[in-house]
């Protein structure tokens, strides 16, 4: 049988938000953006007057202004989305326990098991989640409805705002197929962009190619998009009350220049590497395993994985681990756009055990680093993360790693 999954995306949250503190605008231009008073803030969100003029999310407020002179700027209240936030989802859980939110104003629920409860019609429960949210809430609600969690999205995205689309078994070809390839989970700029240079521009065109090829283009990404192009999404709705084990702990970057030396990747590395041994402290694990990707310009990922001889949390460690397979990748000066560091084969400080190495740093020297990033994590933790910064971290004066 197939699954029910709904997707509820509130339209224009942070402006219709503040929009409900100033009704007057309702109707008149307005965005909420980073700093008002600032020509270069980033605009955060828009109602749809302004959405008619063109403005667009993440253009700055000069670049907004230039199309809409009326523009109406608000400063955002994140404490007051984080609670509509909450009393949205706490709505949805009275139809079903498995509410998976996907940001701060989009969920999917899975209704497969409590339909029968609500009359049976998904479309109908659809627009009474409508109702409800703009009656109760004061906001507006788009749902996609279909037997996947991929097309349930393309669903709420397809006519906005207020609306409802259902995309079946029957109608998804005819529906899905026609649609900018953009509009897939996770299709982002630069992959929209190699895509096309194959000739790629609609999701049906991206459905028809073989997985192999796009695997090879994008590597995991690819063989993704394939099985979400053609309706094969099984990837299950999670209780956002379930605690999902990590498996894995990583942070990477896009950088704004490529990188093209050992000490510009090192230090890339290092700052990396950091934030992954922070985390991985913070949650009490070890990693038993490391994994780098170097991502080129050309969107090709090059990745890398090697087992530790000790678990480890220590930046340290981690950075010379991840540099190893870094001189094991890259052949220089060829270009670097993206880096990712990742810990892998993760254990439990009372499962992680370390293995005796004559080659290894002595115990307390060991202990002695333990003890400097104990000490860093305390200092960040007081005055900010940006307060303390590993040596290796810090950028090489010479050449000026990070432009």
């Amino acid at each position: 049988m197939d699954r029910i999954i709904l997707h509820c995306d509130l339209n224009c949250f942070y402006a219709s938000v503040e929009l409900l503190s100033h009704p007057e605008l309702r109707d008149v231009p307005t965005a909420v953006c980073g700093d008002p008073a600032s020509r270069h803030g980033i605009i955060l969100a828009k109602n749809e007057p302004a959405k008619r003029c063109g403005v667009q999310t993440a253009e700055t407020i000069w670049q907004a202004r230039k199309k809409c002179p009326g523009l109406v700027l608000l400063p955002p209240h994140h404490a007051l989305y984080r609670e509509y936030s909450h009393r949205v989802n706490a709505l949805y859980d009275e139809y079903t326990d498995l509410v998976e939110p996907f940001g701060i104003d989009e969920s999917w629920l899975d209704v497969t098991g409590s339909l029968h409860l609500f009359g049976g019609d998904a479309r109908q429960l659809a627009d009474t989640l409508r109702r409800r949210v703009r009656e109760e809430l004061g906001l507006s609600l788009s749902v996609g409805v279909s037997f996947n969690k991929v097309f349930a999205k393309l669903g709420s995205d397809y006519k906005k705002p207020d609306a409802t689309t259902v995309i079946s078994r029957d109608t998804w070809r005819d529906l899905v197929w026609p649609l900018p390839v953009g509009d897939l989970l996770y299709v982002g700029g630069a992959a929209r962009k190699l895509l096309r240079q194959y000739g790629i521009t609609t999701i049906g065109q991206l459905a028809a190619c073989r997985r192999e090829m796009l695997e090879t283009l994008m590597g995991k990404l690819g063989g993704q998009l394939y099985e979400y192009a053609n309706g094969l999404d099984t990837d299950p709705v999670r209780s956002r009350y379930e605690a999902e084990p990590v498996k894995s702990v990583g942070n990477g970057t896009t950088f704004p220049q490529n990188l093209t030396t050992r000490v510009q990747l090192q230090t890339g590395i290092a700052m990396l590497s950091d934030s992954v041994a922070t985390r991985l402290r913070h949650l009490g694990l070890y990693a038993g395993g490391i994994q780098v990707t170097l991502r080129t310009p050309e969107f090709r990922d090059l990745s890398r994985q090697k087992q530790l001889s000790n678990p480890t949390h220590l930046i340290r460690d981690l950075t010379q681990s991840a540099m190893e397979l870094v001189d094991a990748l890259w052949r220089p000066p060829a270009p670097v756009r993206a880096l990712t560091v990742t810990a892998i084969h993760l254990a439990a400080e009372d499962e992680a055990y370390e293995q005796e190495d004559l080659f290894a740093a002595p115990a307390p020297r060991r202990e002695k680093q333990e003890r400097l990033e104990a000490a860093m994590d305390r200092i960040r933790g007081k005055y900010g993360s940006g307060s303390i910064t590993f040596g290796a971290a810090a950028p090489e004066k010479e050449e000026d790693p990070l432009p």
